[in-house]
């Protein structure tokens, strides 16, 4: 809830549901992922996260708000994860067969971290990380940089040296494409986006891009957004 940008951001409407309501129903269709968490904060406005939950019907845990890595990592021990899947909770058109092709390629090349973020060809807000909980007690264990704490996996990408790192890419490069919710602009591309689909999620991200190309005009809603750098 306490995003700098657009405050409260996860819980507002985006037709119909919240913004955390479409992440984590669209993530129910991921057929690799064994449990949904949502690792929260234990500020008093977090409250409202752990409401919503209730009414969702998934699990949560609170932990830091700065130290977002020990907040994953002390998630990952409550719940006995064999590995992770991270997925931000500001990413209301998260692909779950992205998500499982994420997966099947973490598990096949039994890699420690594989990601379709590291070599970036998919639309931002499509980000799927999966990492064993060795390699994230590793990070809990050695990062130091306050961004490191922050951002809970650079420490793992950063250090190819250390671990098997997989990247997931695809073709063409849509990178170019922001679908991720940071700023109002942000929240009026995608309600448009939801509302040309009747409100329904059952899309896939494909089906956005043909939407995209079909109305070009609607990038223009959120085109002079700048991600934040991580440092």
């Amino acid at each position: 809830m306490g995003s700098t940008r657009l405050p409260g951001k996860v819980l507002m409407d985006l037709g119909g549901e919240s913004v955390l309501a479409r992440v984590v129903g669209r993530l129910r269709r991921a057929k690799l992922v064994d449990k949904i968490v949502i690792a929260t904060t234990d500020t008093a406005e977090d409250d409202a996260i752990i409401a919503e939950c209730g009414k969702l019907g998934v699990a949560w845990f609170r932990g830091s708000e700065g130290d977002v890595l020990d907040r994953y990592y002390q998630t990952a021990l409550a719940f006995d994860a064999g590995a992770v899947v991270r997925i931000t909770s500001d990413c209301p058109l998260i692909d779950p067969d992205l998500v499982d092709e994420t997966i099947k390629q973490f598990q096949d090349r039994s890699a420690d971290y594989a990601s379709n973020a590291i070599e970036r060809t998919h639309p931002r807000g499509l980000d799927v990380e999966v990492f064993t909980i060795a390699m994230l007690k590793s990070a809990w264990q050695n990062a130091k940089q306050p961004y490191e704490r922050e951002h809970v996996t650079p420490y793992l990408y950063e250090h190819p040296e250390l671990f098997r790192l997989e990247s997931v890419v695809g073709t063409p490069d849509y990178s170019q494409h922001r679908w991720t919710l940071d700023t109002a602009e942000d929240l009026q591309l995608l309600r448009a986006i939801y509302d040309r689909f009747d409100n329904h999620d059952h899309f896939t991200w494909q089906d956005v891009i043909a939407l995209m190309e079909h109305e070009p005009q609607l990038a223009n809603l959120n085109c002079n957004v700048r991600q934040k750098s991580l440092q």
